[in-house]
């Protein structure tokens, strides 16, 4: 029986890992698999029905699977980083990555519904991708808030985080006409040099594609810097190249993962929570 879809990735991403020193952020290793891979479009503009990237959902149960089985350590949040078992081990065989599966299965099965020994080796459920921390529950609830705000409400709570980032005098326009711009700012990089910057709020499910990006960069000429494109949705791969074009106006694009990533760091709307854990080792000299 062929493996899963997931598993595919399981090597690639440690490659990933290796190639960006040991540890990274979710994107850049899921970046770095598809230019290795020479990933299609088509491969990386699919998407589940809620909307996720099918693609990057397989990465994400490719570390849950590699984490789960210590070849990964996830302790951090946001950030992938290889173990020394990971670091060191060779390319993984198929006969491993079936290993692989059958013990995370086992590990992960509810007692009733243990039957890791007929369990298919081919089935996930690529419709939630597994938990990266304990917090992502907190991250869907707000991604969800922010996909159900008034058009005008998502503009006003873009300008808000704009404005907690560190960026001056920015407006909301909001003008008809006016070519998708929904706002204007002032980032201030010192006491010398300062950007004008236009920004574009897209309330979105799916994608957001390269025409889009292009009228916007066409809105931009002659009136800004730097353009900036936020959406709760996600970009394909054809906006994510010509929002880099060279010889044109870069175009900063931030999508829904990266959005609440943001929110999390100000502390925007998110109240931060210390967990604790029993350290058991700690109370064992005691126990004699």
């Amino acid at each position: 029986m062929a493996i899963s879809e997931f598993a595919t990735y399981m090597n690639p991403l440690i490659s990933a890992l290796r190639k960006l020193g040991g540890s990274a952020r979710a994107e850049e290793v899921c970046t770095t698999i598809a230019e290795t891979l020479n990933l299609s479009d088509v491969v990386l503009d699919k998407q589940l029905k809620n909307g996720e990237s099918r693609y990057k959902n397989q990465v994400h149960w490719a570390r849950f699977y590699l984490a789960t089985t210590g070849y990964l350590d996830s302790s951090r949040r946001g950030v992938w980083a290889l173990t020394e078992k990971g670091q060191s081990c060779p390319e993984l065989t198929e006969a491993q990555l079936r290993e692989i599966i059958l013990a995370v299965q086992e590990k992960t099965a509810k007692p009733k519904e243990n039957k890791s020994k007929s369990a298919p080796l081919d089935v996930v459920d690529s419709q939630a991708a597994p938990p990266d921390t304990a917090g992502v529950s907190s991250r869907e609830q707000l991604l969800n808030i922010l996909k159900t705000l008034s058009p005008s409400g998502f503009e006003r709570i873009c300008q808000r985080l704009l404005r907690e980032a560190g960026f001056e005098k920015v407006e909301v326009t909001g003008r008809s006409g006016d070519g998708g711009i929904d706002g204007n700012g002032v980032l201030q990089l010192n006491s010398f040099v300062s950007f004008q910057v236009l920004f574009q709020c897209k309330r979105y499910e799916g994608n957001v594609t390269a025409p889009q990006v292009r009228d916007f960069r066409g809105a931009m000429m002659g009136r800004a810097e730097k353009g900036i494109i936020m959406t709760t949705g996600s970009f394909t791969a054809d906006a994510k190249r010509e929002a880099t074009r060279d010889g044109v106006q870069p175009i900063e694009l931030v999508d829904g993962d990266k959005l609440v990533e943001m929110f999390e760091q100000l502390e925007l709307g998110m109240k931060p929570r210390t967990v604790y854990e029993v350290d058991n080792d700690f109370f064992e000299p005691f126990k004699d």
